[in-house]
């Protein structure tokens, strides 16, 4: 019962390989049922060792640590280590989770991040304000106090509030007010289409996936732009019968006409190795959400 309840998938096999044991989340990640005409779990054996090598586990108890395998369009995160009885190998048991879920997890928390970050970046701004404010007043320099206030508030109403009159999600709104924050400290501008609007939203797999989707697309834009600074970002968020249109542009070179075609394939980056990651994930998401994602590129433009 404590095998079944637990979050994690968990494959056994004994000292040939062959799956002794399933659980019921390692079922579900696996898009696996088990039949009455597979008591032995003699196709599960067959796949499993498509897709996971445990010979070098059983062989000299060579631990594998996070490993990633992409099993029915997911991608999954597994370890695999040996069971022994009196020094001897007689199995191996890999345990493993949907990775996608992991990062869902880490970009929400993010978001958050973000969110408390930029209110307290402006918190100190605000104070700093109150200080030149108190400053004027005991100066008694009631015109320049005046020009001031009116200054604060007129730059507040362009930056903040404009942007927090449309987008109406606190966690959406703190993420892309750090985003314009590190764009200008990167020598970048970034923009929020003045047509764009974003309903809350009370799905959390939904603001998952859009901070995940504008975080990856203004990372490869900042990166793209390069430390050369006067660059310029800008993101679009059309909110309309129920679909989001999101749209991140940037005038940075462009994507090299061999990538493009492949920029959505685990691996392929345009960064260099160990890189790839990123976009390949965001199409999953989107697609998960019953969305699509494309890219239009003019290399040298």
């Amino acid at each position: 019962a404590m095998l079944q309840s637990i979050k994690e998938g968990v494959v056994a096999v004994d000292d040939r390989g062959e799956v002794t044991l399933i659980n019921d989340a390692a079922q579900e990640l696996l898009n696996y049922r088990k039949s009455q005409d597979d008591e032995k779990l003699s196709t599960l054996s067959h796949s499993w060792s498509q897709v996971v090598d445990v010979s070098e586990v059983l062989r000299d108890g060579t631990p594998r640590r996070d490993e990633e395998i992409t099993i029915k369009d997911r991608l999954l995160l597994i370890n695999t280590v040996p069971v022994r009885s009196n020094g001897v190998i007689i199995g191996a048991i890999s345990t493993f989770r949907d990775k996608t879920e992991v990062r869902k997890l880490m970009q929400r928390l993010d978001g958050l991040v973000n969110y408390a970050d930029a209110l307290r970046e402006r918190s100190h701004e605000f104070m700093n304000k109150l200080h030149v404010i108190l400053g004027l007043l005991h100066l008694k320099s009631y015109k320049q106090l005046e020009d001031y206030i009116l200054k604060t508030a007129n730059n507040y109403q362009e930056e903040i509030g404009s942007l927090l009159g449309k987008i109406k999600s606190p966690v959406i709104a703190g993420f892309l007010i750090s985003k314009i924050n590190r764009a200008t400290d990167l020598g970048h501008t970034l923009i929020l289409n003045s047509e764009s609007q974003l309903p809350d939203s009370g799905s959390e797999d939904q603001v998952a996936t859009l901070i995940t989707t504008l975080g990856n697309l203004i990372e490869n834009a900042l990166e793209a732009l390069g430390p050369e600074p006067g660059g310029e970002i800008s993101v679009t968020l059309h909110y309309r019968h129920g679909w989001l249109h999101c749209e991140v542009n940037d005038d940075g070179p462009g994507i090299a006409p061999d990538k493009i075609d492949h920029i959505f394939d685990k691996g392929v980056s345009t960064k260099g190795s160990e890189r790839g990651v990123g976009l390949a994930l965001v199409k999953q998401q989107v697609e998960n959400l019953g969305g699509s994602i494309a890219v239009e590129s003019e290399p040298g433009i």
